[in-house]
């Protein structure tokens, strides 16, 4: 008998999972000993024989200690610490090898087939996504009706020529030009998305019966009702507007060409005449603000020279100023006239004798003279409670500065409103329309591929969307 027969019965083992029992003898366990009449290891049923390790046989038991490849120990080594030599089996790796090649094989992964969700995404997408655009297409090409652009751009200009206070020298530097914070096209910019605007057209024109000459197209026809509130609405959707560097442009639509370029006359001069006024309103603030400076130099004026003329009335000198003037060309004349007879009287003094008449009549007219020169003096200073002429001189020449003061106010004033009532009439500001409102040859509106391809476009990123969301809840579960 053969040791496959020898070893079959009682030694064979069926290992869980495997798919079949092994047939010839089984592998001792790592690290146990053969037993007696049991070859160390022998090929499994279906694996190529292993190579023996040096100085073993085919089919010679291996010594014990040595299983699964030849392992020694080293001079001080423990028994639980082997070492592998180069060419020599791993125990435990050719273990996990063993367990691993009894493990059963996995069937192949069937053939892909269909199943209810697929039909259900087929289904979801042919209902948001191909139906909806093809109603879309049917309405945009069957139903929706041909609309007409206008086109106009302007800018608004501001005129004025030279300033005539450069002829009025540093007076004309005393008058302000005032500027507004706001330019006006931006001012328009605001007044064409107004309603006050739509309220200014819809008069001229009326914009329900414009904007409603397409009844069987209830998405792009006017839809709204009576109130002005509605028509601001379609105002938005019908008129646009673009502002870029100080020029607007706008497009106005209508179902028909000649009343889109009716609307968009209409609201270049709304837009004209919105600037005449502001420019009216300007120029009356300029021109009042100018005035009223004017009547307060006036007021000023008046009342510094009546306090002028009160002022000689009660002191009875039209200029004291000529007066003091005039006292001390007298004064400095008696002075000389002093000095003269004092040294006439010193001659006759060093020729006559002393007794003789001329002396006294010299000593008598220099006394004279410096009693009238004390006099003269006297009427500078205050005497017996009237009042100095000093004083007087004093107020006189406050009065008189006030009253110049007041005239070059006035004539500040008087040249500020000049200048002003000329900026007045020569500034202008109005409308420069570069583009003026055209008339369509054809129908531009609505764009029906660029419309399609957006609504399918936005579809299709709703049904991935919600797609995504449906398997990741999916795979949650």
């Amino acid at each position: 008998m053969s040791a496959q027969d020898s070893n079959s019965g009682p030694h064979t083992n069926t290992t869980p999972g495997a798919a079949a029992p092994q047939a010839g003898p089984q592998p001792p366990a790592p690290g146990q000993a053969p037993a007696q009449g049991q070859p160390a290891q022998g090929p499994a049923a279906g694996q190529p024989p292993r190579p023996q390790g040096a100085g073993a046989g085919a089919g010679q038991p291996r010594p014990q200690g040595q299983q699964g490849g030849q392992v020694a120990h080293r001079p001080g080594q423990g028994p639980g610490q082997q070492v592998i030599r180069p060419g020599q089996h791993n125990p435990q790796m050719q273990a996990r090898i063993q367990a691993a090649m009894q493990q059963p094989v996995l069937p192949p992964a069937s053939p892909a087939r269909l199943h209810r969700r697929h039909y259900g995404m087929a289904i979801s997408f042919v209902v948001l996504v191909i139906i909806p655009v093809l109603l879309s297409a049917m309405y945009i090409y069957t139903r929706a009706s041909d609309q007409y652009a206008s086109y106009f751009g302007f800018s608004v200009r501001s005129e004025s020529a030279p300033s005539p206070t450069d002829v009025l020298g540093g007076l004309g530097s005393l008058v302000g030009v005032t500027s507004s914070s706001t330019s006006d096209t931006d001012i328009l910019y605001k007044f064409i998305q107004s309603r006050d605007l739509v309220e200014r057209v819809n008069a001229r024109i009326d914009l329900r019966e414009v904007w409603s000459k397409a009844p069987g197209d209830p998405i792009f026809g006017f839809r709204g009702g009576a109130s002005l509130e509605d028509l601001v609405d379609e105002w938005e959707r019908k008129v646009r507007i673009h502002y870029d560097a100080g020029m607007i442009d706008l497009r106005v639509l209508a179902f028909d060409a000649n009343d889109a370029q009716t609307i968009a006359n209409a609201i270049l001069d709304e837009g004209g005449i919105l600037i005449n006024q502001l420019n009216d309103i300007a120029r009356e603030d300029s021109l009042r603000y100018a005035r009223d400076e004017l009547e307060r130099a006036q007021d000023r004026l008046r009342e510094a020279r009546q306090e002028v003329t009160e002022f000689r009335n009660r002191y009875q000198l039209v200029d004291p100023v000529a007066d003091v003037q005039g006292q001390i060309g007298v004064v400095t004349s008696l002075q000389q006239q002093l000095a003269e007879q004092l040294v006439g009287l010193g001659l006759l003094q060093a020729n006559a004798q002393p007794e003789d008449p001329r002396i006294g009549q010299a000593e008598l007219r220099i006394q004279v003279i410096r009693d009238q020169i004390e006099a003269e003096r006297q009427k500078f200073g205050s005497t017996g409670g009237e009042e100095a002429l000093s004083d007087v001189v004093g107020q006189f020449e406050i009065l008189t500065v006030d009253r110049q003061f007041a005239e070059a106010s006035y004539t500040a004033a008087l040249a500020g409103f000049e200048t002003a009532r000329a900026e007045a009439v020569r500034q202008s500001r109005y409308l420069a329309p570069y583009i003026r409102p055209t008339l369509a040859q054809e129908a531009e509106f609505p764009e029906r591929a660029k419309l399609l391809l957006m609504i399918a476009g936005f579809l299709m990123v709703l049904w991935v969307i919600g797609s995504l969301i449906f398997y990741s809840l999916r795979d949650r579960r």
